[in-house]
């Protein structure tokens, strides 16, 4: 009988005492914010009037951070030694921990569009839901979404091929259409369901997906791995069947249970060399 799959959930363990900042949502946020600011390498070294004064676009306007946050604490002497707390919801602010290289961001609810975009190092930990564009194009760090999180996580963006090459993200819900989309690199783990395209045009990396897929899964796939733990409703025709497994290790992550593996997509390329591991017993079919 299939188990299913486990995931190693590693954390990223600072190099010491930390430095904590709080920011606290002080008025309702009508349209988004452009926050790219509020990340470990902008606020080291900066007291709290300093971090308050810092710059978020709304809308053509640019605004101090204070205008919507209350600021409390300084941040470490590094960013590898600062720590960002959001005491609220932030699903109307986007790029939260853009570009951030080390530290820690914990938002204590819900993260607007491009959390973590472009991240290099250190950790996210959101306690809610992530919107689309989660992680996009990041090289290192963790990402973890405790919640469900929407469209293009770890994607290339829009006119780009290449999408996240290195780093973690953990969504411990589920996630929407084309998660993983142009991966080149790194590992997303999915502890839920996935919709439309999951690793659509993926090079390299590992996709774990515990739940069930819809439809497109690995389409246009020329290299890396996916894994799916639950039923594919609609199976893309370019994969071809290789043998069945029983147990498969790739990285720190460990699967368990009988899986059929595929190679593909050959409706791309001939030279693909993607992989593709379903869970037996959830498609008996294949």
């Amino acid at each position: 009988m299939t188990e299913g799959v486990l995931i190693d959930k590693g954390k990223i363990e600072s190099a010491g005492k930390m430095e904590e900042v709080v920011l606290i949502p002080i008025k309702e946020i009508d349209i988004k914010l452009e926050a790219d600011v509020i990340t470990p390498n902008s606020f080291a070294g900066k007291n709290a009037r300093e971090i308050g004064n810092l710059p978020v676009w709304q809308g053509p306007e640019t605004y101090p951070l204070s205008e919507f946050f209350e600021v409390i604490g300084s941040g470490g002497i590094s960013a590898a030694e600062t720590l960002i707390r959001i005491k609220g919801d932030a699903k109307r602010v986007k790029r939260i921990g853009e570009g951030m290289s080390a530290g820690k961001i914990e938002i204590e609810g819900s993260a607007g569009m491009h959390v973590g975009t472009g991240m290099k190092g250190g950790e996210i930990v959101v306690y809610g839901d992530a919107d689309s564009w989660a992680g996009m194009e990041m090289t290192g760090g963790l990402l973890n979404i405790k919640g469900n999180a929407g469209d293009h996580v770890g994607c290339a963006y829009r006119g780009k091929w290449h999408g996240m090459k290195g780093g973690r993200i953990v969504i411990e819900g589920s996630a929407r259409h084309q998660l993983g989309g142009g991966m080149d690199g790194g590992e997303i783990l999915v502890e839920g369901n996935v919709e439309g395209f999951c690793g659509i045009r993926q090079n390299g990396g590992l996709i774990v997906v515990k739940g069930r897929a819809l439809r497109g899964t690995g389409a246009e796939m020329a290299g890396g791995t996916i894994v799916i733990g639950g039923k594919i409703e609609r199976f893309s025709p370019g994969f071809e069947y290789v043998s069945m497994v029983n147990s498969v290790k790739a990285g720190e992550v460990e699967l368990i249970g009988e899986f059929k593996k595929f190679t593909g997509d050959y409706a791309i390329s001939k030279r693909a060399k993607g992989v593709l591991y379903v869970a037996a017993e959830k498609n008996p079919e294949l």
